[in-house]
């Protein structure tokens, strides 16, 4: 075991779970047993909640400028500990070095953002009447939590943990048992930076754990992100207890190429689109829909998939059941009659042999009705199809029950502004294959991407993380009372 057991964090410290019950994590990359993840109590999470309420009450009166400055350090800190956090994201997850410092880099710009927003929540002043003031401000809501999931071990951590503790809140995470190692080392960068015992907690454990943080009285507030199937679970379970809850779930992202894009950057932007990440993205193309006569841009396409080695530019899936699970896919496709252009199947990386890797993977031919082409795969696979119009290929995207992006490859504006406003998605892109967002706007989808009104991340998180008080303020007699007085 090459790292010390996990253990929970709480009140500024590291101290063991309760229960005995543990989880071996293991590397994706090589097979190697990094360390063991306690599946913590109800107990436990009780513990954290005390903490992170004792804390409250100092916390939130802290004035806001204030609290942002632990974030500059903390800023700091992620650029000073990027090469280790990036190491360290790498081996627990399976994603290539490079992969891991580009997701380091947007926690840093995570942060940055966060630093911003006392500009952002200064509130509005109205004289309503004579002599009669209105106002407005953003209250933190207490103790909220976060359930982040195992493809971005910093990342996605970080789209909740700077804004919410920023604007004043108290905050419990539960990471993913896959993956734990990199918020342990979020928590002492945190620590390093001047935060208080208390603000920020870790509690270990798998379903229970969650069920326990939607079930507890004392947080108000849930955000997840994960599969559809658990999202819609937690976001039943924690709204029926009366929380806040903005749940994230998969997608099924489609790819629209029409004959006049631009061949070597469509299929450069697919070719990443369906591999960064081993596919293992919300964002990750899975779905592409040829348009009329594309066959040569699908050959390029090919060219940059056979350019995309595991082991070396293409990490490893999570773990055996999903290479084994992806697998299964482009089989069933081949046997319901679609065609392997590119086959990742039975992949093995010399010298890391017990390593969980699915090659790049291209199948055309596929129809609507193919379990690869409708389900999330969750690997570096992407089922191609074939219409004649743009509306047969809207038709397709609109009817997948997810919506987190789509995006069209073409070099004529009024067709890409055509499938801007007719796709069915929270994010679109226009010659980008993977259209996340930048600060200050929010990462979100639509349909069964997303579950809850809002956004965790962004300029319009702010209204998910707190709560807005409305004071009318009247000090002169001589004003007399009117029916707005």
């Amino acid at each position: 075991m090459k790292y010390p057991a996990i253990q929970n964090y709480i009140d500024g410290k590291f101290v063991s779970a309760s229960t005995s019950k543990t989880m071996d994590v293991i590397s994706p990359l090589d097979g190697n047993h990094l360390s063991t993840v306690p599946m913590s109590s109800d107990s436990d999470l009780d513990k954290a909640v005390k903490a992170a309420q004792a804390a409250f009450p100092s916390w939130s009166k802290t004035p806001i400028k204030e609290r942002v400055q632990v974030f500059f350090r903390y800023k700091y800190l992620l650029e000073k500990n990027l090469k280790e956090l990036a190491e360290l994201c790498s081996e627990e997850n399976g994603k290539t070095y490079g992969e891991s410092v580009a997701e380091i880099e947007k926690c840093i710009e995570l942060t940055e953002f966060a630093t911003s927003l006392p500009q952002l929540i200064t509130g509005e002043l109205l004289e309503v009447s004579k002599g009669v003031e209105c106002r407005t401000e953003h209250v933190p809501l207490g103790v909220v939590a976060s359930i982040v999931p195992f493809n971005f071990p910093s990342m996605v951590p970080n789209w909740t943990i700077p804004n919410a503790i920023a604007l004043g809140n108290c905050m419990i995470i539960k990471p993913s048992e896959k993956v734990p190692l990199s918020c342990g080392r979020l928590a002492g960068l945190l620590k390093e930076a001047g935060l208080p015992d208390g603000v920020f907690n870790i509690v270990h454990g798998d379903v229970d754990i969650v069920n326990a943080i939607c079930d507890h009285p004392d947080i108000e507030a849930v955000s997840f992100v994960g599969s559809t199937k658990v999202a819609k679970i937690v976001y039943q379970r924690a709204t029926s207890n009366y929380k806040r809850c903005l749940s994230l779930g998969g997608a099924k992202n489609h790819l629209m190429v029409l004959p006049d894009a631009i061949p070597e950057m469509t299929a450069q932007n697919v070719a990443a689109s369906m591999s960064g990440c081993a596919g293992q993205r919300c964002m990750a193309a899975s779905a592409m829909i040829g348009v009329g006569d594309v066959d040569p841009i699908i050959a390029k396409i090919c060219d940059e998939a056979r350019k995309i080695i595991p082991g070396e530019n293409l990490g490893a899936v999570i773990n055996k059941e999903s290479q084994q699970r992806i697998e299964r896919y482009i089989t069933e496709a081949e046997n319901d009659g679609a065609k392997i252009l590119v086959d990742g199947r039975n992949t093995k990386v010399s010298g890391k042999e017990n390593g969980t890797y699915v090659g790049p993977t291209v199948i055309d031919y596929v129809t609507p009705q193919m379990s690869v082409a409708r389900e999330e795969i969750f690997g570096p696979v992407i089922s191609i199809m074939r219409t004649k119009t743009v509306d047969e290929a809207l038709s397709i995207e609109n009817a997948n029950p997810y919506g987190n992006a789509a995006s069209v490859f073409t070099q004529n504006g009024g067709m890409a502004r055509y499938i801007i406003d007719k796709a069915s998605a929270g994010m679109i892109g226009v010659n980008v294959g993977v259209p996340v967002p930048r600060e200050p706007f929010s990462f979100g989808g639509w349909n069964e991407s997303k579950f809850g009104v809002g956004d965790i991340t962004g300029k319009s998180s702010i209204e998910f993380w707190t709560k807005l008080k409305k004071s009318t303020i009247k000090w002169n007699a001589e004003a007399g009372v009117n029916w707005m007085s």
